[in-house]
C-alpha cells in the first residue's frame, strides 16, 4: 500500500457514498451556492457565539450526509474532523453531540484531506467500514482568533484571503456507490522563512509544489494523468507562484486544469482580496462541487491538494515564521 516515500495506494478503493455541505450568507451569494445542502441566512446560525455558530455548521453538514442515505451515527466506527479553533473546539462538541469515536485532526486549511486520506486508510485496511470525515471554518470565528474580530473593522491588504464559513462533510465506505479514494499523499512541513500572516498563500505555495511533485513521483504518473488539480486554498497569488515554482521542477502544471478552491467559490464581484481560505474551503468545493462533477462523469480524475500554515497567533505575535503543509487525495471514478 505504501509507494515512494509519503504515499499510500488504496487497493479496496474506499468509496464516497454521501456528503453533506452546508454554508453561511456570503458562500450563499456564490459561484458554488447551488451545491450546497443548506444556506445560512446570517453568521449567527441563531446561536449565542461565533463559535456555536461554527459547531452548528458542521453538525448540520454531518446531519444532511447521513439523511441522504439513511444512516445514522450510530451506523459510523469513526469520525475524523477538525477545524482552526483552538483545541479544535467546535468538531470537539460535534463528536460529543454525534457519540461517534473520534479522531480529532489538525493540519490547518489542509485538514480536510489530511482527514480523508485518514479515513481512506482505515478502511482500506479493514479496521473500519463506515467513516464520516470532513473539516469546517467560520469567517467570523476565525477572523476574532487569529486577526482582528471583524466588528474592529480592521483594514487588509491585497494579499489576504477571506474565510469561508461552511462545514463539507463525507461518508467513507468500504462499499457502495460513489467516487473512489485511490491514494493519498502525506505532505511534509515546509517553511521558507515567510512571516506575513496576511499572506498566506505565497507561505504555502511552496508546500503545495513539493506535495504535488512527490504524488506524482511516487505513483509514476504526469500531472496530465488527472483531469485537474485543485489546491486547497493558495488564492490568486500563491496559485501563480506555485505555477512557477512547478517549473523549476521541471512539472508544468497546466494553467486551465491547475484550479484552486479558493478561487471557485465566490462570484468575481464578492470583495475577498486573493479569495477564499479557511479549513471549510476545500471541504465545501470538494463534497460538493467536486464530488458532483465526478458523479456526473464531468470529471473522472482529480488530484485535491489542500493547503495549510501552521501558525498560531502566539508564533505571530512572537515574529515567527509560517511553517506550512499539503496533503494531496486523489479521487477517481473506478479503481486504481
Amino acid at each position: 500500500m505504501l509507494i515512494g516515500k509519503q504515499t499510500w495506494e488504496f487497493e479496496n478503493t474506499p468509496t464516497i457514498i454521501s456528503t453533506g455541505i452546508v454554508g453561511g450568507p456570503f458562500e450563499g451569494n456564490g459561484k458554488l451556492s447551488n451545491t450546497f445542502d443548506q444556506i445560512y441566512a446570517d453568521l449567527w446560525l441563531e446561536q449565542n457565539s461565533f463559535e456555536q455558530a461554527h459547531q452548528l455548521l458542521l453538525e448540520s453538514a454531518c446531519n444532511h450526509a447521513f439523511k441522504k442515505i439513511n444512516r445514522t451515527p450510530a451506523n459510523v466506527q469513526f469520525l475524523i474532523a477538525g477545524d482552526l479553533i483552538n483545541q479544535i473546539t467546535p468538531t470537539n462538541f460535534t463528536a460529543k453531540k454525534l457519540q461517534i469515536p473520534y479522531i480529532g485532526t489538525f493540519s490547518a486549511c489542509a485538514t480536510s484531506m489530511e482527514s480523508l486520506a485518514l479515513a481512506a486508510n482505515l478502511i482500506n485496511s479493514k479496521n473500519a467500514n463506515l467513516i464520516l470525515t470532513g473539516a469546517s471554518s467560520h469567517n467570523a470565528a476565525v477572523e476574532k482568533q487569529f486577526r482582528y474580530p471583524t466588528e474592529y473593522g480592521g483594514q487588509k491588504p491585497p494579499t489576504a484571503q477571506w474565510t469561508v464559513t461552511g462545514a463539507g462533510v463525507g461518508l467513507l465506505s468500504d462499499k457502495g456507490k460513489g467516487p473512489k479514494v485511490t491514494s493519498a499523499t502525506i505532505g511534509k512541513v515546509i517553511d521558507m522563512g515567510m512571516t506575513d500572516p496576511f499572506n498566506m498563500g505565497e507561505a504555502m505555495a511552496p508546500a503545495a509544489v513539493d506535495t504535488i511533485a512527490t504524488h506524482l513521483n511516487d505513483r509514476g504518473i504526469e500531472a496530465s494523468y488527472y483531469d485537474c488539480i485543485i489546491t486547497g486554498d493558495l488564492a490568486k497569488i500563491g496559485r501563480l507562484i506555485a505555477i512557477d515554482l512547478a517549473k523549476e521542477k521541471n512539472l508544468f502544471l497546466n494553467e486551465d486544469s491547475f484550479l484552486d478552491c479558493g478561487l471557485m467559490i465566490y462570484n468575481n464581484d464578492q470583495e475577498v482580496f486573493a479569495g477564499a481560505s479557511g479549513a471549510g474551503c476545500s471541504a465545501v468545493v470538494t463534497y460538493g462541487h467536486l464530488i458532483n462533477q465526478l458523479n456526473e462523469k464531468k470529471l473522472n480524475k482529480i488530484l485535491i491538494v489542500a493547503t495549510g500554515a501552521l501558525l498560531s497567533p502566539l508564533t505571530v505575535q512572537q515574529k515567527q515564521s509560517i511553517p506550512c503543509i499539503a496533503h494531496a487525495v486523489s479521487i477517481e471514478n473506478g479503481g486504481v
